[in-house]
């Protein structure tokens, strides 16, 4: 995690140990902890930005990938059917704002996360198939020139 000693870095806040997943669980990374710790990693969960509660039914992008839903061609749908793609929009977009807040350049994010995930998420099927893409978050701050580094 090389970077600027001074330079401010979005982690997604399941990677710093907080409890925001869809099952309610983190997902505690001692590097991304302690980047939080030092005052230089910024923690967002853009699914609670989004309004999303915890614990929910987890979610996968149907019909394409996260620029696929910034788009209006793929939804986020949850895993009994309720559309989340709105939703994931406007967390994206309150998170993209928080980079522009705070002039981040660059993401550290949860891989495989249809809001989070970088160059990997689930294919829409539930059968835990994994496909090439981003997600929601990802492809919006991709798309705003942010480097975005995937972290397991």
């Amino acid at each position: 995690m090389n970077s600027n000693n001074n330079e401010k870095l979005l982690v997604s806040s399941c990677l710093a140990g907080f409890s925001c997943r869809y099952n309610g669980k983190g997902k505690p990374n001692k590097e991304i902890i302690e980047l939080v710790k030092s005052g230089r990693g910024i923690p967002i969960c853009a699914e609670q930005l989004a309004g999303l509660s915890i614990p929910r039914a987890p979610a996968e992008i149907v019909g394409g990938d996260g620029a696929d839903a910034l788009n209006g061609e793929a939804k986020v749908l949850s895993k009994d059917g309720e559309d989340y793609t709105a939703r994931m929009v406007t967390g994206a977009e309150k998170a993209l704002a928080i980079c522009k807040l705070y002039n981040i350049k660059k993401a550290y994010l949860k891989s495989k996360s249809p809001s989070c995930g970088v160059n990997h998420i689930y294919d829409g099927t539930f059968s835990d198939k994994i496909i090439k893409g981003d997600g929601v978050l990802s492809a919006l701050l991709k798309k705003n020139g942010i480097d975005i580094i995937e972290v397991e």
